[in-house]
């Protein structure tokens, strides 16, 4: 399962046409890598723990339906910093960036889940996943 070919399918779609795929990928990996090329799901999951939206993590994370969550909420948990740097490295808006990432991230974290906790094969997140839980 490659995550940042789901994503990059996601949030292309989401910003329609003129998105470069090549571009997406590449602004997503920033969003999505903590450093050493590893991923950073774990580091989100925490982040929204720490705002207020664990329940919605843990629906991503479970293997039931994934709960929704509002684009004001993506921000907080992303940062309105890394959101204004991804919207101009994408030259898109905010808005149409935020909305393409309120639908891909639940998939992608759902897509590196099972039960409850990330997968240990998905970019060796299992350390991070004991970290959390």
């Amino acid at each position: 399962m490659d995550l940042m070919k789901l994503g990059t399918q996601l949030l292309a779609s989401k910003l329609g046409s003129g998105a470069n795929s090549g571009a997406v990928t590449s602004a997503l990996g920033g969003l999505l890598s903590g450093g050493e090329g590893q991923s950073n799901l774990g580091g989100i999951i925490s982040a929204m723990q720490g705002k207020g939206l664990g329940s919605i993590a843990e629906s991503w994370l479970g293997d039931g339906d994934n709960a929704e969550i509002s684009t004001d909420q993506v921000r907080e948990v992303v940062g309105s910093d890394k959101i204004a740097a991804m919207a101009s490295q994408l030259n898109t808006d905010e808005g149409s960036l935020l909305d393409g990432l309120k639908d891909a991230l639940p998939q992608i974290i759902d897509k590196s889940s099972s039960g409850g906790s990330l997968l240990g094969d998905a970019g060796g997140l299992l350390g991070m996943a004991k970290k959390l839980f």
